[in-house]
């Protein structure tokens, strides 16, 4: 196996570990668009957690800056010896992968490494746009051998469809440690402030702002289903997450459901034949 190979197997397996519905719908897609699929995940899933690996929003920082030198090729020592990196760079050459998203996505990440609040619901959809929107666009780049499928705006409402309905699953594990995603207009109309999620009070306020979040991501998968006629079936993968958001926030809308300590989960096999339905759909299997 070479050091490539090596790299790429480390990519499945990472995405595999931190983010299986990704790494369910990359095995819709044929060798080496899979591969490159899974360094995207894999990217991402290593921006999105190094608020786990630090004490102090600066030394995030700083590794945040390392990923953009090593995308730049000016990280300081051999940014190759990461086992992410070769994946990545390769990927970016294979489908001709324009830096900037790449940048951006590393950027908006620097919001998870403080306790601030969301400011807006336009804020919330910026940043789903720059990280999970970004994900789709680039993975359809991927599949079409990095050729232009169009579909740019149903990438970015795909995007931010999953994204919320990612982060309203999420909402217990980031309220244990201060993390507030959810946008401060919203909660703000809804009577709710910052404590009474990251002390796990909840109340009625909270059921209303995640129900008015859910119907913001409903409008979002609506918009991105209605762009997909038309796109090339090669590019389905990309989008086969967006299977899922109506099931998630279907499970949100139980009786039983309480939001700072419920998490919404879903059998794996559930979700593999969802996307295979979507797939299908797309008029790919």
């Amino acid at each position: 196996m070479t050091a490539l190979d090596a790299s790429f197997a480390h990519c499945a397996d990472l995405v595999r570990q931190t983010d299986p519905d990704r790494y369910r719908a990359a095995l819709f897609a044929p060798e080496p668009q899979r591969q490159g699929l899974l360094a995207l995940a894999a990217f991402n899933a290593e921006i999105g957690r190094v608020r786990d690996a630090i004490r102090e929003p600066m030394a995030g920082e700083l590794r945040l800056q390392w990923w953009r030198d090593a995308l730049n090729g000016t990280a300081v020592g051999d940014a190759s010896g990461h086992p992410v990196v070769p994946a990545l760079l390769a990927t970016i050459e294979r489908a001709r992968l324009p830096l900037a998203p790449f940048h951006a996505a590393i950027d908006a990440r620097i919001f998870d490494l403080y306790d601030d609040p969301m400011p807006s619901l336009a804020d919330l959809e910026g940043y789903a746009g720059e990280t999970s929107s970004a994900l789709v666009r680039l993975g359809s780049l991927v599949l079409n051998d990095g050729r232009d499928p169009g579909g740019a705006a149903a990438a970015g409402h795909a995007g931010v469809a999953i994204a919320l309905a990612g982060l309203m699953r999420s909402l217990p594990f980031h309220a244990r440690r201060g993390q507030v995603y959810l946008p401060g207009d919203v909660l703000a109309r809804h009577g709710v402030v910052r404590d009474d999620i990251v002390t796990g009070r909840g109340g009625p306020g909270l059921t209303a702002a995640l129900a008015e979040l859910r119907a913001t991501a409903r409008r979002h998968l609506t918009e991105a289903k209605a762009g997909l006629p038309g796109l090339p079936d090669t590019v389905a993968p990309a989008f086969l997450p967006l299977a899922l958001v109506e099931p998630y926030l279907k499970r949100m809308e139980r009786r039983d459901y309480q939001p700072l300590h419920s998490p919404v989960e879903r059998a794996g096999w559930l979700n593999l034949a969802s996307m295979w339905r979507f797939a299908r759909r797309f008029g790919r299997v």
